[in-house]
């Protein structure tokens, strides 16, 4: 099995977070792959059986992916927990990155592949959130949000805005098993899903009024 701090397909980046490279990212470019990872991250250490039932999948398909995925070292055999009958599985890393542009553009395929089962999973997370918002307690029910807010920006702006959200996140406790143990009373899991999409149309700005000035968004720092 990989060792959890240096990948066999990838490279970390900080504590539990592993950055994706040219291997790890063709490994990951397979939806039922994204899935079983996701799976095991938010739920913690599970049986082949268990998760085949999650996804609607056969044993045999989601042995034969989380073996893909261990070989790699996404995830890895629980062995304190498993036994004769009965193999279980944990994920290694807590988050995955995919920020080097050098393997995404040897990689095309496969980061449009994987990305677009991210957004998949995603899709799905939202639409059971939707399923039940309405027997939510009240007081959760007041923090669901979904937004949709148009902005016009530059490349520097909309890279200033993605970091300054990923700070705000930061500042929030994380969802690992050592935060649940420490947790006030009444913390749920809480997921929080962002979205910075470019829309580069051919729809000009429009032409601002003479002698207007010109709004300006906040300078990156």
């Amino acid at each position: 099995m990989a060792d959890a701090s240096r990948p066999q397909d990838g490279r970390t980046a900080g504590e539990g977070t592993v950055v994706l490279d040219a291997k790890g990212l063709r490994v990951l470019a397979h939806p039922v792959r994204v899935q079983l990872v996701g799976l095991l991250r938010k739920y913690g250490p599970s049986t082949v059986t268990r998760l085949a039932e999650r996804l609607g999948v056969r044993s045999g398909t989601a042995s034969y992916h989380l073996h893909q995925l261990g070989a790699a070292g996404f995830v890895e055999e629980d062995v304190e927990r498993g036994n004769a009958r009965e193999r279980w599985w944990r994920a290694v890393h807590r988050d995955t990155e995919l920020n080097d542009r050098s393997v995404t553009d040897r990689e095309p395929e496969a980061a449009l592949t994987y990305l677009q089962s991210v957004a998949t999973a995603n899709t799905l997370r939202i639409q059971q959130t939707l399923n039940e918002v309405q027997t939510l307690p009240e007081a959760w029910r007041g923090t669901f949000d979904m937004s949709d807010r148009p902005l016009r920006l530059t490349p520097e702006e909309a890279g200033a805005l993605r970091r300054e959200i990923r700070a705000v996140i930061a500042r929030y406790r994380p969802d690992t098993p050592e935060a649940a143990a420490d947790a006030p009373a009444g913390a749920e899991r809480v997921s929080v899903l962002t979205y910075v999409l470019p829309e580069l149309d051919a729809t000009p700005a429009p032409e601002a009024p003479p002698g207007a000035r010109r709004a300006t968004g906040p300078r990156p720092s």
